[in-house]
């Protein structure tokens, strides 16, 4: 069995009806910098959103290393995880995190969904 680790455009969470959907009702998996909302879908692969507030990290350049970190590991874990829209919060004490250290935290939260 040949394993696809890639990160197509359908594993994404792009419109805001996809969110609300999340928003509304959820499961909720948190540590105190990241927090992971997941609701079942029934497309049969789990599918990613990212909310990471202007107002928590100012930088762009900082916004966007921890998205990719947070891409990554879904990345790498997707084919583990159930059929479900999941949303990645990110608060403000995640900026004084090492990047090996918020990898840790993702993994950590990813198992609860395996």
């Amino acid at each position: 069995m040949v394993l696809n680790y890639f990160f197509k455009k359908k594993s994404r969470l792009l419109k805001s009806i996809n969110f609300k959907h999340v928003f509304k009702k959820y499961d909720i998996q948190k540590k105190r910098e990241l927090i992971i909302l997941g609701r079942p879908n029934f497309l049969g692969y789990p599918r990613l959103g990212i909310n990471i507030s202007r107002k928590n990290i100012k930088h762009a350049y900082k916004r966007n290393i921890i998205k990719r970190l947070i891409r990554e590991t879904f990345r790498l874990l997707q084919h583990k995880l159930i059929s479900m829209d999941f949303i990645v919060i990110v608060k403000k004490n995640t900026i004084f995190l090492k990047n090996k250290n918020i990898i840790n935290i993702l993994e950590n939260l990813w198992v609860n969904y395996q």
